[in-house]
């Protein structure tokens, strides 16, 4: 049988036990000092990775390159944060840069650019190239921007600052504890730093975050430092001084009444050209490219001209691609051709003694639109300079990419004095439904979505001058076939005298309809009808939206009472 022993226990004293439990409770609390006040780190890391890196509202940017004292810039900075309309011409491999005024082309590698086409001497290089990268040089540009860069002591960063921004200037507070003075990667003293800042010494708030603030040293390092070491001092405004070209202001009066003059083969008889009351611009279709080197084919007449003169009726020669997609594509595709097309147009607006140039670009690929707004920056100066008033005629917005979506309005509105929307064709030729040409709600809200993107005193309304006649025809198999014609005010008219019709107002559309039914044909025939009281009516949007003008399409197709009708809604707010 096994033995069993016992023991008994001996007591710990008390003495340890509460030692023990001391101990414990110092660990505890240490602990929790610990995390509640975590000791400030005393790891510092780079903030700058490279030699040369900008520093440009609040961030870092690639790296300029300096090179005798000559600063750099990367073409890609300065497109995507100074000037997004700077281009590189691939075929001359130069920069073209465009202001209200002028068109800079800056060949790379060269002591020479052109400005307006004149060759002006340079110092250094506008632009060079290292690995494969563009880099242009700011001393050669810094006129045209109000910007001003320089090179950083210590760092030899790059600072990018603008006129009108604001800074916010603080003066560090005094203190004791180095790690106080720390500006850190992020808002807590356990991270990172990046440098010191000394007692006093000023910086730059940038923004605020928690407690912290991000201040930023002369030297372009910044970092993350208590708000209670920093005190605010003064907020300033950067100025910095270029000359200001004054926009160009067409001689024009308000409001535009401006008609379309079809010429497709030849120009009208001036001694049939009926009184045009009211009528101030008259636009006629002279211009249009030739080839892809960009000739420009001219149908202009100085008859014409002659008659417009005695009328006090400015002319704008109105310049087309003839809606020829491919065709565009190739003569905008490249500077020199572009060069060469404004060029021919101020010769012809020389010869003509025009008064402006309405830029008339239809059926336009959509990877286009950035070419044509760039032309359109390119030929605006030269016009400008040569007291020309520049228009350009665009659609309501839609979803159509050739016919819509190419056009950058925004932009445009920033370029051209006037831009012309053709606020017609609801239903177009071929639609597969009759319809109005333009119905007064169609107009209205189309037009209210445009004015949200330009400004309304820039916008000329178009209004249409011609109605078409639809023909719904039953097929043999059942099915109903659809066609159009148009026709003008006074032909529109003996139709409906002729068919013995009578128009009623038309509520969907805001006009006056007829409809007329042949029973030999087995169709009926449609018209939604533009006439005086319509016209008159569309003038009035001029007062509604304080827009700067109508424009008629075109002057064959109105009646002689239209002109007095869109002229007297014109002169009166109703």
């Amino acid at each position: 049988m096994p033995r069993i022993e016992t023991y008994k226990k001996k007591s710990l004293p008390k003495k340890y036990m509460i030692l023990g439990i001391i101990a414990s409770l110092l660990i505890v609390s240490s602990s929790l000092v610990f995390l509640l006040f975590p000791f400030p780190s005393t790891e510092k890391v780079s903030y700058l990775t490279g030699k040369h890196q900008i520093i440009y509202n609040g961030k870092i940017h690639e790296e300029a390159i300096v090179s005798n004292d000559v600063i750099y810039l990367p073409l890609a900075f300065i497109q995507k944060e100074m000037d997004p309309s700077v281009t590189l011409d691939k075929e001359t491999n130069a920069i073209i840069i465009t202001t209200k005024d002028k068109v800079i082309q800056m060949p790379s590698e060269s002591l020479t650019s052109f400005v307006n086409g004149a060759g002006v001497n340079i110092e250094v290089p506008a632009m060079i190239t290292k690995d494969n990268i563009a880099y242009v040089s700011y001393s050669t540009i810094q006129k045209y921007y109000p910007f001003e860069v320089s090179v950083l002591q210590e760092t030899e960063a790059i600072h990018v600052i603008q006129n009108g921004d604001t800074r916010i200037l603080g003066e560090v507070i005094p203190s004791k504890n180095e790690h106080e003075h720390r500006i850190r990667k992020n808002p807590t003293l356990t991270s990172p730093y990046f440098d010191t800042v000394k007692s006093e010494e000023i910086v730059t708030i940038e923004k605020e975050e928690n407690e912290f603030y991000f201040v930023r040293k002369q030297n372009g390092i910044a970092g993350f430092i208590h708000k209670d070491n920093v005190k605010v001092q003064k907020t300033e405004t950067v100025v910095i001084n270029r000359e200001e070209t004054p926009r160009f202001s067409p001689t024009v009066k308000w409001p535009i009444n401006l008609t379309w003059e079809a010429v497709y083969t030849k120009n009208p008889d001036t001694n049939k050209l009926p009184a045009l009351p009211g009528v101030n611009v008259v636009s006629p279709t002279w211009f249009s490219i030739k080839n892809e080197a960009g000739d420009i084919a001219n149908l202009g007449s100085m008859e014409y001209m002659n008659w417009a003169k005695s009328k006090n009726i400015q002319v704008w020669g109105l310049f087309s691609n003839d809606f020829n997609p491919e065709l565009t594509h190739n003569v905008l595709a490249n500077f020199e051709t572009r060069q060469a097309m404004i060029r021919q147009l101020l010769q012809y607006s020389e010869m003509y003694k025009l008064n402006g140039i309405n830029v008339d670009f239809e059926n336009v690929n959509l990877e286009d639109g950035k070419l044509l707004t760039q032309f359109m920056r390119e030929l605006t100066p030269y016009m400008h300079e040569a007291g020309l008033t520049v228009s350009m005629d665009i659609t309501f917005i839609s979803t159509s990419e050739n016919w819509s979506m190419f056009y950058e309005r925004d932009q445009l509105a920033s370029i051209v004095d006037y831009l012309i929307v053709m606020a017609y064709d609801e239903h177009w030729g071929t639609s597969p439904v009759a319809g109005s040409v333009a119905s007064f709600p169609w107009v209205e809200q189309n037009l209210k979505s445009l004015l949200e993107v330009v400004p309304h005193d820039q916008v000329i309304l178009g209004l249409p001058t011609y109605s078409r006649i639809w023909k719904e025809q039953d097929t043999e198999g059942g099915n109903i076939e659809v066609s159009s014609k148009a026709y003008s005010m006074n032909d529109i008219g003996a139709w409906i005298k002729e068919k013995q019709v009578t128009p009623v107002h038309d509520e969907k559309s805001g006009q006056m309809y007829a409809v007329y039914q042949d029973e030999n044909e087995k169709a009926i025939y449609k018209v939604w009808i533009e006439d005086r009281d319509s016209l008159a009516r569309r003038s009035q949007m001029v007062h509604h939206y304080n827009l700067a003008g109508v424009a008629t399409w075109n002057r064959y197709f109105a009646s002689d009472d239209a002109w007095s009708a869109i002229d007297e809604s014109l002169k009166r707010r109703k």
